[in-house]
């Protein structure tokens, strides 16, 4: 399975906010300069985010994004289903059968069998299994080589 260029965005966009946010609003270009996403293109595929409500945008100074639920309640499908709608329709509509055609010889039955198993593993997997999963690959996280300094 191949995913677009804009889930796959739209994946790194969500997880950049829940692993290096901490809970703070997280700016498009911020997360475009760590995850090597163009600021123009990641602000239409936030807006579809924001429309779907799996990030709240806050104005102002300090503004940015946030998640809108927890990392644990938001699923990769819904992040997919977000940007490319619901998984599934683009194969129903392939497989029709052209007009006139009495039968087809293809497999067509399976596409939607495979479209279901799909989404089930999509909906499985979490944000936060993605953030644990990221923590076991020792991805790093932003500002973990700032230094705390106490007096």
């Amino acid at each position: 399975m191949r995913f677009s260029l804009q889930v796959q965005y739209a994946i790194c966009g969500v997880f950049d906010i829940a692993y290096n946010g901490r809970g703070r609003p997280v700016q498009v270009r911020t997360i475009g300069e760590r995850q090597s996403i163009p600021v123009r293109y990641l602000e239409q595929i936030f807006q579809r985010l924001r429309r779907s409500d799996l990030v709240k945008a806050k104005r102002g100074p300090g503004g940015g994004y946030q998640l809108a639920r927890a990392s644990s309640e938001i699923s990769l499908r819904e992040i997919v289903e977000a940007v490319e709608g619901p998984i599934g329709s683009q194969t129903a509509r392939d497989s029709e059968q052209a007009p006139g055609a009495e039968m087809t010889f293809r497999p067509d039955f399976l596409w939607g069998e495979l479209s279901a198993r799909f989404a089930a593993a999509l909906d499985e997997t979490t944000v936060e299994m993605l953030c644990a999963q990221a923590i076991r690959a020792k991805v790093r996280r932003a500002g973990a080589d700032s230094y705390a300094y106490q007096i």
